[in-house]
Order: C-alpha cells, then sequence, then structure tokens
C-alpha cells in the first residue's frame, strides 16, 4: 500500500473553504426565507388587525354620534332648567363639542406615541443573522 492511497482524516484548505462557503450560502438562503416568512406573517397579522380596528372604529362612531345627540339633548335640557336655553342654543352642542374634542385629542396623542414605538423590523431574523454571524467567524477562525 502506498502513502497516497492512504486516505487524510483532514480535509484540504481549499475543500474545507468550499464546504464553508456552501454552509455560509445555505445559511443565507435561509436567513433570506425566514425574513420573508416573518415580513409575510406581520403583514397578514397586521392587515386582519386592521381591518378588524377600522369595523370597530366605524361601528363605534356610529354609537357615539348617537350618543353625543343624547348629551346635547341632555344638555339643552338642563341648560333651559336654569333659564340659558333660549337665550344661547348653541351653548349645549358648544359644551359636549369641546369635551368631545379633548378626549379625541388625547387619543391621538397616545397613538402617537404608541405608533413611534412599534417597529416593522424582523427581530427573530436580525437576531440569528448576527449569531450566524458570529458562527461563521468561529468557523473562518
Amino acid at each position: 500500500m502506498e502513502l497516497r492511497d492512504i486516505e487524510p482524516d483532514y480535509m484540504s484548505i481549499p475543500s474545507m473553504l468550499r464546504d464553508l462557503r456552501d454552509q455560509a450560502t445555505t445559511l443565507l438562503r435561509q436567513e433570506a426565507a425566514l425574513a420573508k416568512a416573518e415580513m409575510s406573517e406581520k403583514v397578514s397579522t397586521t392587515s386582519r388587525n386592521l381591518g378588524f380596528l377600522l369595523f370597530g372604529a366605524l361601528t363605534a362612531f356610529a354609537g357615539f354620534v348617537i350618543l353625543l345627540m343624547a348629551a346635547v339633548a341632555g344638555a339643552a335640557i338642563g341648560l333651559a332648567k336654569v333659564g340659558q336655553a333660549h337665550n344661547a342654543p348653541w351653548l349645549a352642542p358648544l359644551i359636549v363639542g369641546g369635551l368631545v374634542t379633548l378626549i379625541g385629542l388625547a387619543f391621538i396623542q397616545k397613538a402617537k406615541a404608541t405608533l413611534r414605538k412599534t417597529t416593522v423590523v424582523p427581530e427573530r431574523t436580525v437576531r440569528t443573522m448576527k449569531e450566524n454571524q458570529q458562527w461563521i467567524a468561529t468557523k473562518v477562525s
């Protein structure tokens, strides 16, 4: 038996580099697939929830308008009892409208603050990409 007939227990440097290249390519493809799946999931969930939000908002708005009409009528009756309704028929809608506007502005501020904190970055993909960078670094060194 000759020396060249014996298979070495180690890989040559070119074959190790090819293996590393192939593994890194596979890893990047898997990361791209993960990012695509994660973004698709986020878009799907967000779209569905936006639909629910829109329907809920429209339904709540209809009920809210009816409640406002009742509040204006109640305020008008209250003002009539103190003798102010005949002098200022616009006063009851003004009071109710002002209060509703303040409540609406508070909700807008809350929504803006929450939206500022929202991110569309695929966190899992970013995390695994960092882990993969570390893995490649350990393979190269």
